[in-house]
């Protein structure tokens, strides 16, 4: 019995399989599949963008981490798959260690002895960076959850994630931007060279995305599944692309290539898990946090809950595994997870993976502006996340410093440094909270057992000849001074000077009573009538 529990904690499947309902879940379980094939396709192609690597490693990574998922998880709702943070992060990594300095040739053709660009080699390059990552930050997923450090998730508060994810998404608006405008360069420099095809089409996508996607918000009591806008404008973007040429007439980029099928495993360069390291920590955390985060809204839905130390072992093999067949980081999207539980979605599907291999082919003609402007418009609840910042003010000064803390940094010093300021920060306040804590004389509320603060309330009664001080920390060697000082303060004398001087007196009469300059008499007490 033992050992079958063991086995069912390790791989859940074997708790809820045997358990499944057939006539009851296949039909929802075959449509959400299919549903969330087609975001996770769309996305994982939008995605590919933000790593810097081509498009058909969006699709590899939509398929190949939700296998170890289906036997490792413990959410029943949440879609494995390409996350934009953690896509941009280790894209900014990857950019950072193949700048095109790095990869130009020189031409001997000519006299001038000119260089070019090695296209293909600083994408070889680019793809075993991000696919080493992708190993690197599985193992540290795997590792945290073997030693049962699940608990680590709590020091990434909501104000602290909150903040993080809006730099985020101001750093992905950022860089996609460049694709809409389709200026390589500098976006303000380079105005002038926008490509008017991509331009107009990323905006009509992004206006379009965000609409529905606020209708979806708004109205979702009524609407029961809500209404897939990637998949229709791609859908329809592309066959206008295919129809019009847009490529040949107006120069605009499309996707071009996909290769059919999948390409063989490859082993990771751990060479580059020394120089890589810091940077797949913080991812690791980054993509397990979010990722529980998402899981635990649709658990407590539905009414199960999650292990959050095997989440951190079933997303450690996911890009273990994912890795090795050349897929970059898997976490999860909000949207994405909610396609798949508004679909009828019951248990761990794996069936969604299949969609995107088969239907991959038809979106060559896709235009990449429309796949950065599907991407921009998924930032929009991550944006929508400035509004919490007067909340967070009149809430707690203190968690919204956190978060404007967390943003500042993320945005000026990078995704990776950022987090680490804001984590420092966080545990830093953490600390003057039980150094400085808040503390309250209480009194008595007339004609009941109640004490309150008699601050805050009026026509509160002290006990006479007795001061209740109530203090809202552990008293440890951080706060010790604090609490004898306000003590102190409260009661209006320092007891021990008191002591001393009372100690002090004692030894200087016990002195003259030996010199014989001081006498003791002894008083009977009167009787009492």
């Amino acid at each position: 019995t033992n050992a079958l529990a063991i086995m069912k904690s390790i791989f859940p499947i074997l708790d809820w399989l045997p358990r499944y309902r057939v006539k009851e879940w296949l039909l929802g379980d075959v449509i959400s599949g299919i549903s969330t094939g087609l975001v996770a396709t769309l996305q994982g192609l939008a995605f590919a963008l933000l790593t810097e690597v081509p498009v058909a490693y969006g699709l590899y990574s939509a398929f190949f981490p939700i296998l170890p998922y289906f036997l490792l998880g413990t959410s029943k709702h949440l879609a494995v798959g390409p996350f934009p943070i953690t896509s941009l992060m280790i894209g900014s990594l990857v950019i950072s260690m193949t700048p095109d300095d790095k990869f130009l040739i020189s031409s001997n053709m000519t006299e001038s002895n000119a260089t070019h660009l090695d296209i293909a080699a600083r994408e070889a390059e680019r793809i075993t960076i991000a696919t080493t990552v992708t190993v690197l930050v599985g193992i540290f997923q795997l590792g945290l959850g073997i030693l049962q450090v699940g608990f680590i998730v709590r020091y990434l508060s909501v104000p602290l994630v909150g903040g993080f994810t809006t730099a985020a998404a101001f750093h992905v608006f950022v860089s996609q931007l460049k694709i809409v405008l389709n200026t390589v360069i500098d976006i303000f420099t380079n105005i002038r060279k926008t490509n008017i095809a991509d331009l107009i089409a990323g905006l009509l996508t992004f206006v379009v995305c965000i609409t529905v996607k606020e209708i979806n918000t708004r109205f979702k009591d009524k609407i029961k599944v809500p209404i897939p806008i990637e998949v229709i404008v791609t859908i329809v973007a592309t066959g206008i692309s295919y129809g019009v040429n847009f490529e040949k007439k107006y120069n605009a980029g499309i996707i071009k290539q996909i290769p059919t099928g999948f390409l063989a495993p490859v082993a990771p360069n751990v060479s580059l898990f020394a120089q890589t390291a810091g940077s797949a920590f913080s991812i690791a955390i980054v993509g397990y946090a979010v990722a529980v985060s998402v899981a635990k809204v649709f658990a407590t839905k539905h009414g199960y809950s999650i292990d959050g130390n095997q989440e951190f072992v079933a997303l450690g093999v996911c890009n273990i595994f994912g890795g090795c067949f050349l897929c970059f980081v898997a976490g999860t999207a909000l949207s994405r997870t909610a396609v798949q539980e508004s679909t009828g979605g019951k248990t761990q599907s794996h069936l969604n993976g299949n969609f995107s291999c088969d239907g991959v082919r038809y979106f060559l003609f896709s235009l990449q502006s429309v796949l950065a402007a599907i991407v921009i418009a998924n930032l929009k609840g991550m944006f929508w996340q400035l509004f919490d910042i007067p909340v967070l003010w009149r809430q707690n000064k203190i968690d919204c410093l956190i978060w404007l803390v967390t943003w500042v940094a993320s945005v000026f010093l990078g995704l990776d440094i950022g987090l680490l300021v804001g984590v420092i920060f966080e545990l830093l306040t953490v600390v003057l909270r039980t150094q400085f804590p808040v503390y309250a004389v209480l009194g008595n509320v007339p004609n009941t057992n109640i004490y309150r603060n008699i601050k805050t309330y009026k026509n509160i009664v002290e006990p006479a000849g007795v001061k209740i001080f109530r203090f809202s920390s552990p008293v440890y060697f951080g706060s010790v001074d604090y609490f004898r000082n306000k003590l102190i303060a409260i009661v209006g004398f320092n007891p021990v000077r008191v002591f001393n001087k009372r100690a002090k007196a004692l030894k200087k009469i016990q002195k003259l009573i030996k010199k014989g300059q001081l006498k003791t008499t002894k008083v009977k007490p009167t009787p009492s009538v």
